[in-house]
């Protein structure tokens, strides 16, 4: 179904007007640390809105659409949540000051946001034209899954690598030492230049897309309809900012997530092969359909986030026998 320019302009005229409104209030008057409760607040706030959006899908376009909306929905949240712990080691390796965190999460966000957007458009595009790439995203899903798994079994940690566009970045333009306040540029005697505020929203920004190369195949193994990957996608990364200052110390104890992550990407992978094969007309190959692929999105990640929270309450109790209070 190919949504009209109208549906494409409401869209993102409100989100764009929800984040503008999202910015002034918690940039308004002096820089502060943004509270769990004002986090809390928006990250509901940012639920509720993207659960009323696939309402209205459900009641214009039917139960199918907005049941491809909810299963994208979830995953890319999923997902990002995962990608949080790098947003940690950004902010620590710049040493980004906690009052001004919540700008550059939410300038960084937008650029992937307008990033992700051209990578969606192509990639749909690119489906319509070669239906075998749909063989080649979900042997790619497969394989990072494995990854996924193969890395946490290890116990090798994630860490932040500069990629090519910062690193073009830090050698085309003169840098302060050190942060100007909030400013992305500043005048050092009488010469302009970028301070660290800016490189630093560029590599959240450059880094959340390339999150996406396993984001955005995973949520075209759920719906072909870009409008619903974009929208998806938009309403996730909305609520990322908030998400990242509500959860805090919580990501460190959710031991399991990555295995939940990597059976996802997992199925689907395997659905991507399967409805590839049925379409080509193998009989064998079954049509898995979405109301199947939410369950299990939500299921896994109810399964593993509950089992890591029970992890961290044992380990946490084993600790204190080991090292009784002294008396």
């Amino acid at each position: 179904m190919t949504e009209p320019l109208w549906a494409w302009i409401a869209v993102i005229g409100g989100l764009l007007l929800v984040l503008a409104v999202d910015l002034w209030i918690v940039d308004r008057g002096e820089a502060r640390e943004f509270s769990m409760r004002q986090a809390g607040y928006w990250v509901t706030f940012y639920v509720i809105l993207a659960v009323l959006f696939g309402v209205l899908l459900w009641f214009t376009s039917g139960p199918d659409r907005a049941g491809e909306f909810f299963a994208g929905y979830i995953t890319e949240y999923s997902l990002s949540v995962d990608n949080l712990f790098i947003f940690f080691i950004i902010m620590s390796r710049f040493a980004v000051p906690k009052v001004y965190q919540h700008k550059v999460l939410l300038v960084g966000i937008l650029l992937a946001l307008v990033m992700r957007g051209v990578f969606i458009a192509l990639g749909a595009a690119a489906l319509e034209r070669f239906s075998w790439l749909f063989y080649v995203f979900g042997a790619f899903l497969i394989y990072t899954a494995v990854n996924i798994v193969r890395q946490h079994l290890k116990g090798e940690e994630e860490e932040f690598n500069e990629n090519i566009l910062l690193r073009w970045v830090r050698r085309a333009f003169p840098t302060t030492e050190g942060y100007v306040g909030s400013k992305i540029t500043a005048k050092i005697d009488g010469k302009r230049m970028v301070t660290p505020m800016l490189i630093v929203m560029v590599a959240i920004g450059t880094t959340d897309l390339l999150f996406a190369l396993d984001s955005i195949p995973a949520i075209f193994g759920l719906t072909k309809d870009a409008f619903i990957v974009f929208t998806a996608n938009a309403f996730a990364l909305m609520g990322l900012r908030q998400l990242y200052f509500l959860l805090g110390g919580l990501l460190q104890r959710l031991v399991y997530i990555s295995y939940g992550l990597a059976f996802i990407l997992g199925f689907i992978g395997v659905k991507l092969v399967l409805e590839a094969l049925h379409s080509s007309d193998v009989s064998w190959a079954p049509e898995i359909p979405i109301w199947v692929s939410l369950s299990v999105i939500g299921t896994t990640m109810v399964i593993t986030t509950v089992a890591s929270l029970i992890k961290a309450r044992i380990d946490a109790r084993k600790g204190k026998e080991s090292h009784p209070e002294q008396v």
